[in-house]
């Protein structure tokens, strides 16, 4: 017995697909505001971790010739030259991690010793004191005025179609820490 459907029957064989339409685009949506706030967090506490790293490696390696080395490390970028990107993050490069070289008053050094031996003996000179190098402070900041960079969403176009603003800064999140070899090396 062979049976045909009515006009009823037809007429729901295609609710299932407008249901599942309807349903998914709310449920894709939703899990995408996941995934982008999940990386929002990721790239807000990773830029403390870099400021972190960049300030341990400035306080103990010569500030002269290493620097482009300590901001490339600071964002987990290998290599010699280029723009190094943070992973899973084109926002931080190493050309947005900031070094600055302070004095007793944390204040930026004026002038700046010639080498890492020039600051021991800009320390030991109380006529020096402004040019002797007593801490570190490392920041990821923007390149005009250092108020911390934008985030940029991934899925930015879904979302700005939803009228949501994205311009959110990820704080400098500075770090200071006092001054120990810079990389000085004692002649033997």
């Amino acid at each position: 017995m062979i049976r045909s459907h009515t006009p009823t029957q037809q007429r729901q064989r295609g609710v299932a697909a407008v249901e599942f339409a309807l349903v998914s685009i709310f449920f894709l949506t939703l899990v995408l505001g996941i995934i982008e706030l999940g990386r929002l967090m990721y790239v807000w506490n990773t830029v403390q971790e870099v400021t972190r790293h960049a300030a341990r490696e400035a306080v103990v390696r010569d500030f002269t010739t290493d620097v482009d080395a300590i901001t490339r490390e600071a964002v987990f970028g290998g290599g010699t030259t280029g723009l190094a990107y943070m992973p899973g993050s084109p926002e931080v490069t190493n050309s947005t991690v900031r070094l600055t070289y302070l004095d007793i008053n944390q204040n930026p050094v004026n002038p700046a010793p010639a080498d890492p031996a020039d600051n021991m003996s800009a320390c030991g000179d109380i006529t020096r004191t402004t040019s002797c190098i007593r801490y570190v402070r490392a920041e990821v900041c923007d390149t005009t005025n250092c108020g911390g960079v934008f985030y940029q969403p991934l899925i930015g176009f879904l979302l700005g179609m939803s009228g949501i603003d994205w311009a959110i800064r990820i704080p400098i999140s500075p770090v200071v820490m006092p001054a120990e070899s810079l990389g000085f090396v004692a002649s033997s």
